[in-house]
């Protein structure tokens, strides 16, 4: 399939046309078509689907769009069960992720890959740096020897399946590798795919394949309209490292590079920090719009404290809800297992959860529409008493129903916490008396 014959969603929309991923989008979120189709012509908006991919649910990220959840899955080297896999992509999309990536490093990564596509009835993200080191080792090299041609062959079979999303490290330039080796981190580099690539670069004292060849990769991603994502290699690890030099050199660099791609027809979001102080959030969002042509921000969390282990999925909705608020368009969760272990389904559930919830809070609060709804509805259920209503509208209905079966009342319509004194109904009876008193 030539690049000639292929007309991606940007080159449709400049185009004057409405494809159907833009009207569904757009009757999902509610708002006009056209309005919608203008976004992504901007590159405000990206609507990640391979043009091999068609049989998953779209979803929009971007401008005036409702905060998206992303949740990550994977193998690891000590637990390669394509089944657990399997298991966690339903625990995600059960719980609402919009999206889910594979992050897989052990087992069969082709057939993890595909299975993951296959099944998944979300748009699908990937790490394709992950694959190629893979592969580099296991053929008994070291990672030094890599060549480039390693790493986009592994990037053409991630499109060629039908990947929608990728992440690619492009930004982390020898110049940002220099601000960091002056900077003195102490974290240095959290990023795992950023790690293979600086340390590559180290060794063979060699500016990055991905910068270096970068309109190659926009020639795969125009082949299968696959959205870039341009990773953050120089996130920092750790508060201490938050907002410094070599996060900055990078951020610069990859708005240089999403209007280049952007402008060859391809979609691009960028990703975001990272560990942040709550007070450095806001102005992280406010630079990346600045610096990147207001493309859409992909922000792993942000972890805003570094002590809290086995709760950092509840950091990182405290981060994501202030991130998202001040104009971030994309969370990736956190799970209780970061920074400790692989996760599992139910930990895959807590943080798609966690993360909704951020989300959600955000939209109230950038005042997208129908978002304010939803707490109205709930707050009516809970003035009726209508605890059947209220599970439904809960943001976790199953974690909800279990608790209430859990702590039974003496009242069926009350909760175990106030029983007979429950305020709402002790006001309503109030209110009901003095409505039958002023009718008599």
């Amino acid at each position: 399939m030539s690049e000639i014959s292929v007309k991606t969603l940007i080159d449709q929309v400049r185009a004057g046309e409405i494809p159907p991923q833009i009207k569904m989008v757009a009757d999902e979120e509610g708002i006009d078509r056209h309005e919608l189709a203008d976004r992504v012509a901007r590159g405000e908006v990206v609507v990640p689907r391979n043009i091999k991919h068609t049989h998953i649910k779209p979803c929009g990220i971007g401008r005036g769009l409702r905060t998206k959840v992303n949740a990550n899955i994977g193998t690891s080297p000590d637990f390669p069960s394509l089944e657990n896999e399997m298991k966690k992509l339903k625990a995600a999309i059960d719980a609402g992720a919009n999206t889910v990536m594979d992050l897989s490093t052990g087992g069969d990564l082709d057939r993890i890959r595909r299975a993951i596509l296959r099944e998944s009835t979300i748009p699908v993200g990937s790490v394709p740096i992950y694959q190629a080191a893979v592969e580099v080792t296991r053929s008994g090299r070291p990672l030094r020897d890599m060549r480039a041609e390693d790493l986009f062959s592994v990037i053409e079979r991630h499109c060629a399946d039908g990947m929608d999303f990728i992440t690619v490290h492009c930004g982390l330039t020898r110049s940002a590798l220099d601000r960091l080796i002056e900077g003195g981190r102490v974290m240095d580099v959290v990023s795992r795919g950023g790690s293979f690539i600086v340390g590559w670069m180290l060794q063979n004292d060699a500016e990055n394949p991905l910068y270096e060849h970068f309109d190659r990769l926009i020639q795969i991603a125009r082949r299968y309209d696959v959205t870039l994502s341009l990773g953050d290699g120089m996130r920092p690890g750790c508060l201490a490292d938050a907002t410094d030099r070599a996060q900055v050199e990078e951020l610069i660099v990859l708005g240089e590079l999403q209007r280049k791609a952007f402008e060859a027809g391809v979609q691009v979001m960028i990703e975001g920090p990272g560990h942040l102080p709550l007070d450095e959030v806001e102005a992280n969002v406010l630079m990346e719009k600045r610096l990147c042509n207001n493309a859409p921000f992909y922000v792993l969390g942000p972890v805003v404290t570094d002590v809290a282990p086995g709760y950092d999925h509840l950091v990182s909705a405290i981060g994501g809800a202030l991130a998202a608020a001040a104009g971030a368009d994309f969370l990736c969760y956190v799970t209780p297992s970061e920074h400790l272990g692989l996760p599992d389904a139910d930990d895959v559930r807590q943080g798609v959860i966690a993360a909704r919830i951020a989300a959600h809070v955000a939209d109230i609060a950038k005042g997208i529409k129908g978002a304010l709804d939803w707490d109205l509805e709930m707050a009516k259920a809970r003035k009726r008493l209508d605890w059947k209503r209220q599970i439904e509208l809960a943001i976790d209905p199953e974690m909800a129903r279990r608790i209430r079966a859990s702590k039974p009342s003496g009242e069926s319509d009350v909760c175990s916490m106030c029983g007979e004194f429950c305020a709402v109904k002790n006001l309503n009876k109030f209110l009901e008396f003095i409505g039958r008193k002023r009718s008599e």
